[in-house]
């Protein structure tokens, strides 16, 4: 077995290496924000070598936007309760979950400053509109095919999605279950 085979294996020392570095650019950016700490400090928390960060990420952005991408389109399957309904409500209860959990905010303001930050932040910023946009299409698709009249994938992200982000974003108070149930009430 070649190096890249391992590498590639699910599971084992590779893996644990990513989360581990994953795990240390999380609190690094919740404890400094985006721009104060370098490859050295993500190596020293996440207890490797700067030279296995380089060789597998190339670059600390570069890393910073897998990390976006891998936490922030590690959503669980989507939800299929038989109606769209309780599909949007079960899928927006989770989002709201995973965004206000002990990473969320962290991830949501990584996934914000690097937006602007060149071609990384630009394919981070894509690839989670793009993973947000299959899981939502995949949902409503089923809906359509039980012959439930469903909004566009982005009639979710604007109604449901994005004031749960921004209320995150801005610390304008919690996403409470009833807060979440009316945005899902007023897209439908």
């Amino acid at each position: 077995m070649n190096e890249r085979q391992r590498a590639a294996r699910p599971g084992g020392r590779s893996a644990r290496v990513g989360a581990q570095v994953h795990q240390a650019v999380t609190d690094l950016i919740g404890e400094r924000g985006y721009g104060h700490f370098t490859v050295g400090d993500v190596a020293a928390r996440a207890g490797v070598a700067d030279s296995s960060i380089y060789r597998r990420w190339g670059s600390l952005d570069d890393l910073l936007a897998d990390v976006v991408l891998t936490r922030l389109n590690a959503q669980s399957p989507m939800p299929d309760t038989g109606s769209l309904e309780g599909d949007l409500r079960t899928y927006a209860a989770a989002v709201a979950r995973e965004i206000t959990g002990p990473d969320g905010p962290a991830l949501l303001h990584l996934a914000v400053a690097l937006s602007g930050t060149g071609q990384q932040g630009l394919r981070a910023r894509e690839g989670i509109r793009t993973e947000r946009t299959r899981q939502l299409q995949a949902m409503l698709d089923r809906a359509r095919d039980r012959g439930e009249d469903p909004p566009d994938a982005f009639g979710v992200l604007d109604h449901i999605l994005a004031p749960m982000y921004i209320r995150v974003l801005f610390g304008m108070g919690p996403l409470t279950p009833e807060y979440i149930d009316g945005l899902v009430d007023r897209l439908l």
